[in-house]
C-alpha cells in the first residue's frame, strides 16, 4: 500500500488524493446530470460544499462511535496548551486524517444537497400540479430533485474514494483469502493484517466496481421521467444492499445481533428499509418532472 507519494520533500497524502479525485469524478457526473436537465445551478459549488460537510459528518459519525477515544484524543491535542497554536493545529490535523465513517457524510452531504435544492432554478414555468403546491412544497420538491440529480455522482463518487481507503491502508479491507486477486497490506497499516503477510480481500475495490454499476443504472434510469425522489430511494436501496453484503467480509468487529453484523451493516440495512420506503412514496406522490416541457405536473391517482 502507498499511504504517501514521495516526492522530495513533498509528501501528500493518498487518502486526501483519492478524495479530491471522487469530487472531481462526482462533479464532472453532477454537471453532466444539470446540463441535460436544464438545471441552472453550478455543480462545483454543490460538490465543494457537499465535501466539506461530507468529510466533517463521516469524521463526527466515526469519533461518536468511541466517546471514551474521542476524550483522550482530544485531550492529547489539547496538552501543549493554547500558548502553542502551531503544535495544537499540527495535532489535530493529524488526528483528523485518520478515522471516517460513510454514513455520517452521507447523512451530511444529504443535508447540504437539500439545502441547495431549494437554492438551485429548475428551468421552466415552475412547479404545476393539480392544486397550487405553493412555495413551500415547491422549495420541498426542489431539495429532494437534487438529491435525485446527485445520486449518479454521489455513487461514482464513493467508489473512487474508496480506492483511497485501499491505498492508505486504513483498515478497510476484507478478510484473510487465498483468492487469486488477494492483496498485501502495508506493514505498517492503520489496523494491520494478522498475519502482517497475509493475503487480503481487495473489499474496496469491490465497492468500487458496484459503485460503476450503480452510477450507469442512476443514470440510465435518470433518461426517463421518474417521481422526484424515486431514484434517490433507489440509491439509497442500492448503496446500502452493496455495503450490508461487503461487511461480510470485511474485518469491520461484528457488534450486533449476537456478534453477527457490524455497526456498518447495521446502518447499511436501515438504509435499504428508508431507500424502499422513499420509492414507495414518490411512487404514491405521483409528482414527475417532465423534462421534454420542463415543468411539474401532479398525477392524480385512482
Amino acid at each position: 500500500m502507498y499511504p504517501y507519494l514521495n516526492l522530495g520533500f513533498f509528501h501528500p497524502g493518498t487518502f486526501g488524493l483519492l478524495l479530491w479525485l471522487a469530487a472531481v469524478v462526482g462533479t464532472i457526473v453532477l454537471h453532466k446530470n444539470f446540463t441535460r436537465k436544464s438545471v441552472d445551478a453550478d455543480s462545483l459549488n454543490v460538490v465543494a460544499m457537499v465535501v466539506v460537510a461530507g468529510v466533517i459528518g463521516a469524521k463526527t459519525w466515526h469519533e461518536l462511535q468511541n466517546i471514551n477515544d474521542l476524550r483522550y484524543a482530544l485531550r492529547v491535542i489539547g496538552h501543549p496548551g493554547w500558548h502553542h497554536p502551531w503544535l495544537v493545529a499540527y495535532l489535530f490535523l493529524g488526528w483528523f486524517r485518520d478515522g471516517f465513517a460513510w454514513f455520517g457524510g452521507m447523512l451530511a452531504a444529504i443535508v447540504v444537497l437539500m439545502f441547495q435544492g431549494h437554492c438551485a432554478r429548475f428551468k421552466g414555468p415552475g412547479w404545476k400540479s393539480l392544486e397550487d403546491p405553493g412555495p413551500v412544497l415547491g422549495m420541498r420538491l426542489g431539495a429532494v430533485r437534487m438529491l435525485d440529480l446527485a445520486a449518479p455522482g454521489a455513487a461514482i463518487g464513493y467508489g473512487v474514494g474508496r480506492i483511497g481507503c485501499l491505498l492508505s491502508g486504513d483498515g478497510d479491507y476484507g478478510i484473510n483469502t487465498t483468492l487469486p486477486w488477494g492483496v498485501h497490506m502495508a506493514k505498517n497499516a492503520l489496523v494491520p493484517p494478522n498475519p502482517p503477510t497475509a493475503l487480503v480481500q481487495p473489499t474496496p475495490i469491490y465497492e468500487l466496481l458496484f459503485s460503476l454499476v450503480v452510477c450507469w443504472l442512476l443514470w440510465k434510469l435518470g433518461e426517463r421521467v421518474k417521481p422526484v425522489g424515486w431514484l434517490t430511494g433507489l440509491y439509497l436501496t442500492l448503496s446500502g444492499i452493496g455495503r450490508f453484503l461487503v461487511e461480510f467480509v470485511r474485518i469491520n468487529p461484528k457488534l450486533y445481533f449476537h456478534n453477527t453484523m457490524s455497526n456498518a451493516q447495521v446502518a447499511a440495512a436501515a438504509s435499504i428499509l428508508v431507500g424502499l420506503l422513499v420509492i414507495a412514496v414518490a411512487q404514491a406522490s405521483g409528482v414527475v418532472w417532465t423534462p421534454a416541457s420542463s415543468e411539474i405536473e401532479v398525477e392524480a391517482k385512482p
